[in-house]
Order: structure tokens, then sequence, then C-alpha cells
């Protein structure tokens, strides 16, 4: 990060702090934060400032943002880059907030050169050099600590495209290698894909199966909601993911 940058970045956190009550409502009513550390607990806040303010938070459909309803989101939205930095959030500038579920319009080429367009119904979607755009009921629905995190899940995508492609492999830090990230993960999607055309009642959302970008961003929403559930089902994948997102392993 550049002088300017880190200059701009202390003002903004000298002068728009977060109020205290808010921030710790915000962090009581989310049991995913439940184990943070006091020093962890400051720099979430801070990142979760530098968010608000570099960050558009895009109400459409008639939803109605309350102050709590931001922090509640932002506080989530942070997480996977507490030991990062919001540099890894860089190049785009919106989160688009639906009250409920919403249609997306999904185009493909074929082999053949067709494209096909269809819509889709989701509850969240990111946008390669655009917006985050989630579904304000799957936000709320998140942080509970049971496994399921529509905003970890939707800015795992954000970071996986870092490397220029979604792909289910972000930009990976110095001293990781590429192999052992492929040898984590690939085994693991492939046998996970297995289990679930079986029909295997898995522990972990089925919906990882989808694709390799799915698997790393359920992964990473498994890393921080239930950590000790992704070690114990592939912990490869969690010591990858505990090294990527700089999380000290049985840290969480």
């Amino acid at each position: 990060m550049g002088f300017f940058s880190n200059w701009r970045r202390k003002r903004i956190l000298r002068q728009y702090p977060i109020a205290a009550a808010e921030w710790q409502a915000a962090v009581a009513n989310l049991p995913l934060l439940a184990g943070l550390n006091a020093a962890e607990l400051v720099r979430l806040h801070e990142l979760a400032t530098l968010f608000l303010h570099e960050k558009s938070l895009e109400a459409v459909q008639g939803l109605e943002l309350t102050d709590a309803m931001r922090l509640d989101l932002t506080a989530q939205a942070v997480l996977p880059i507490l030991n990062l930095g919001m540099d890894w959030y860089g190049g785009w500038v919106s989160v688009v907030l639906y009250p409920d579920e919403f249609a997306s319009r999904q185009e493909w080429t074929d082999e053949a050169g067709v494209v096909h367009a269809r819509r889709e119904i989701r509850s969240g979607e990111a946008w390669e050099y655009g917006p985050v755009v989630l579904s304000w009921a799957d936000v709320a629905a998140s942080g509970n600590g049971d496994g399921y995190n529509a905003v970890i899940h939707e800015m795992a995508h954000k970071l996986d495209m870092s490397n220029g492609a979604m792909d289910g492999c972000p930009r990976l830090h110095g001293g990781m290698r590429a192999a052992d990230w492929r040898a984590a993960f690939k085994p693991a999607y492939a046998d996970f894909c297995r289990r679930v055309d079986n029909g295997e009642d898995t522990a972990l959302d089925p919906y990882a199966a989808e694709a390799p970008e799915e698997f790393f961003a359920v992964m990473s929403e498994v890393f921080f909601e239930q950590p000790m559930l992704l070690r114990q089902e592939y912990p490869a994948v969690y010591a990858q993911l505990a090294a990527f997102y700089r999380q000290q392993p049985n840290r969480l």
C-alpha cells in the first residue's frame, strides 16, 4: 500500500470510527466472531470502518438498510481479510442488497460457440470488477456458526478472482505453492463430488460440488464458521486455507 493510501486510511480511522456501542452490539449478535481475541476484534473494527468508507452498500427493491444491518454485513465481510488487509478487496466498490433471493441472467458459450442464456434464482453472486450482490435474507441467516455464510461465500469469490480468474485458486502468498494447493483441493473436490453424486447426506453443503470455484467458496464458509468440521472432513484443504487466510491452524 502506498504512502497516500496508508495516510488516507489512518485519517478515516481517526475521523470516522464506528461507535463502540454499535460495534459491540454487532459483534455480540454474531456467534461467528466469538472466538476472536481482543486484538483481532480491534483489527476487525478497523477493517469494518474502512470497508464502510471504501464500499457502497446499495439497497434495492424496497429494502431499507439500518446502521445495525450495515454493521452485521460488514463485520462478516471483512472477517476473511482479517489478516490480509483491505487491499485484497481492491478493484470493486459496490455491494448490492436485495430483500430476498433474486433472479440473475447467466450466459455461457458451448464448445460449438453457441451462446446460451438462462435466468437463475440466487442468494448471492460476485462480478469480476463489479459488485457483490446479496440477498439480505441470506445475510441475516449467516454468522451463526452453523456452517452457512452467504457473505463469506461471495467475498471468497472476490478473493478467488485475485489471480485473474475465478477457478478455485486465489493469488497465493509467498511461501505457498500452487502444487500444494492443487494436491489438497483437487482430490478433495473429486471425493466430495463422488459423495454427492452417490446421494450421501454430507455434513458440508452439496452446492460445493457445482464447480471448483464453488468448492473453494463453500470451504471458506466452513473454515470460518465450523473450522473443526472442515479439518475433520478435508484436513489438507483446511491447512491450505489456514495458510491463505493467514490463520493459525487450530486457532479458530
